[in-house]
């Protein structure tokens, strides 16, 4: 009988893989960093899922399936995607390519993320503005219930304002502490560095 293993380098034992020592015991989940505007974000999630629910059961359990839930359930997502998009902005957690700054002078690492900073304020604002605009030329109205689609564009406009400001908040902080995570990247977090 030949060995499965044979060809392939020896699996390390389990122990070794681990990144997090035995004895330690499991972190306590911290809620400290939610603020009042990320409450909008588990409204609306809410909100979606019960109208998701809504919609399967109609559909699957009664056979007779509400026709506005699918409709509904679209525009919610949306909300559930901007409003969790200022959440991100606010946490410094919208993705962004790390890799190249490890090997770059620190005087290039700051200026890249005054740049960057700069890019995304000029970026949330215009979209803000464009979303006000398109909200106002707006006249058609939702298919199954009877409100205006321009609400949609102004929860838009408004979550892209909310993250220009939570955008120019980081900036001031990054020029003030001189520091951020792709800054310095080996640090873990922003607490490390006083930006929270």
């Amino acid at each position: 009988m030949t060995d499965p293993n044979e060809g392939y380098a020896t699996q390390k034992e389990p122990e070794a893989l681990s990144t997090v020592p035995h004895d330690s015991e499991d972190e306590e989940i911290s809620l400290s960093d939610l603020r009042w505007d990320d409450g909008v974000v588990f409204v609306f999630f809410w909100v979606l899922a019960f109208v998701v629910f809504l919609q399967f059961f109609t559909r699957y359990v009664l056979n007779n399936s509400f026709g506005w839930t699918e409709e509904i359930a679209r525009f919610l997502l949306i909300g559930v995607t901007f409003t969790g998009s200022v959440m991100a902005t606010r946490k410094h957690s919208h993705i962004a390519v790390e890799f190249i700054y490890r090997w770059v002078p620190r005087t290039l690492r700051r200026i890249a993320q005054a740049v960057i900073d700069a890019i995304c304020i000029g970026f949330f604002g215009l979209m803000a503005w464009y979303s006000y605009q398109v909200s106002g030329r707006t006249q058609q109205m939702m298919v199954s219930i009877d409100v205006s689609k321009s609400l949609v564009y102004q929860v838009c406009a408004a979550c892209f304002a909310a993250m220009a400001i939570y955008a120019a908040i980081n900036a001031w902080r990054h020029l003030r502490t001189g520091s951020s995570r792709l800054i310095d990247p080996d640090l873990s977090s922003h607490r490390n560095v006083g930006l929270d």
